[in-house]
Parts: structure tokens; sequence; C-alpha cells
């Protein structure tokens, strides 16, 4: 069932990307019903890395899963879904406090969309001085907008202390951003605001709660393999085996 789940999704994700250029800075794919993922990209340390984000489009208008992580992309991102659905963005959600996700809370705010994050993410933000969401959702919590119903859920520790996911019950949708890693990453990547010890246990929280999603969205890199979920939780168990191995080492 995955891997034809994570075939459908390829299929998908090449017939959504067709004519569109592999240069372009914004990138939209059609995940299923309602539901779009789309792509930015940021130099970072001289490399261009993709950012990987959603948008769900309802009756009373649409609904942003993090900013694009290029600034200049903003704007452009709200055209396009002008263009594209006739609807107006009416809420962003920042799912951690990283740039490459509440990076857009303050130009969306300006503009008249509601913005929204965790009170961990609002306190970093506070704490850095940076621009915060006007509404703070607690840790649990479950929006019907129009006619979609989702859950906003803190797992715990993780790629940050804040990170919240999405989950879409219906459609059996998981959008993790950066606790989940693609299932292509080879490692578990910026590591300066995480506790690879309580990721784990989120890891596994996550798992528990929301079973047998079909669309998983990580937050960087492809997006179109099911399994990075589990190959996010192998990538910590390498981790912390090598991490107790050096340890073992020293003694």
């Amino acid at each position: 069932m995955r891997k034809l789940a994570s075939i459908i999704l390829f299929l998908v994700a090449l017939s959504n990307s067709f004519g569109q250029s592999k240069n372009s800075p914004l990138q939209i794919s059609h995940l299923t019903g309602d539901f779009y993922v789309y792509r930015t990209f940021h130099d970072y340390n001289g490399t261009m890395i993709s950012a990987n984000a959603m948008y769900l489009v309802t009756d009373k208008g649409v609904v942003l899963f993090d900013a694009p992580w290029d600034k200049s992309q903003f704007q452009p991102l709200l055209d396009t879904i002008k263009a594209k659905h006739n609807k107006e963005v009416i809420m962003c959600f920042a799912t951690h406090s990283h740039d490459d996700r509440a990076g857009g809370l303050d130009f969306y705010r300006q503009k008249g969309v509601k913005t929204y994050s965790g009170k961990l993410t609002d306190n970093i933000l506070k704490k850095n001085n940076e621009k915060r969401a006007e509404f703070i959702v607690p840790n649990d919590t479950t929006f019907t907008v129009g006619q979609h119903t989702f859950e906003v859920y803190y797992p715990g520790k993780g790629h940050a202390p804040d990170n919240i996911v999405v989950w879409f019950d219906k459609e059996k949708v998981l959008y993790g951003a950066c606790f989940i890693k693609s299932a292509d990453a080879k490692d578990l990547g910026y590591l300066a605001d995480s506790d690879v010890k309580e990721w784990k246990k989120s890891i596994e929280k996550v798992k528990t709660k929301f079973k047998n999603p079909i669309y998983i969205i990580p937050g960087h890199e492809d997006w179109t393999n099911t399994e990075s979920l589990n190959h996010t939780l192998k990538l910590v168990d390498e981790y912390l085996a090598q991490k107790s191995s050096a340890k073992s080492t020293k003694k």
C-alpha cells in the first residue's frame, strides 16, 4: 500500500510540474483534492536548498501552512493562488520559529491574513525580537475552515523545541514540515535547536496518534515518498547510536 501510494505521489508530482520550469523560484504541485504543496528555495551556506510548504483551498479562502523560505516569493505566492483558485489567503500557520517557516508572519499579517503559531514558537520569536503571529494556538487544537477540518498538534521537542505538525484526518494528510525529514535525507541536517532524544519520543507520539497517513509532507527535499516519517525515526536512531558509541569509546 505504501509503495503504491509513493508511486502515485511521484506521478502526481511529475504531471503537475510538467511545463513548470525546474528553475522557477516558486513551484506548486497538486497533492490531492484541495491540497497543494509549494516549494521555494534559499541559499544556505552557498547551496540552494528547497523548502516544502502547503496550502489548502476551502470555501472560505486559502489556508497557508508555513510561508515561503524565499522572501521574494511572499507576494508572488498570493498572486499565484489568486490567479489559480480565484480565492484570497485568509490564514497562515507557522510550524516553528525558524525563518523557513515563520519568516513571512509579519508580511502576511500586514496583508490582512490571520497568522498563527504555537505558544512555544511565540516565546522564541519574542525572545529573539522577531515578528510574531497574531494568534496563539494551544498545543492540540482542531480547526474547521469551510468544508475542511484539521488538527494542529505539538508532539514534543524534535528538530526544534517548538515544532508542530498538522493532521487532516479525512484525507489522511500529515503535514510535518521540518519535524519530518525527507525519505532521501542522508542525515538529520540542522541540529542547533534540536533535541534528538526527545525527537524519538515525539515521532512515536505522532505515529500512535495519526495512523496510516496516505500523504506525508516533510520540510525539505522530496515529499513523494510516504516512508519519510519512518526514515526520520531511523535517522534519529542512527544518530543516537553513534552518540552512544562515541561516549563508550571515550570511556
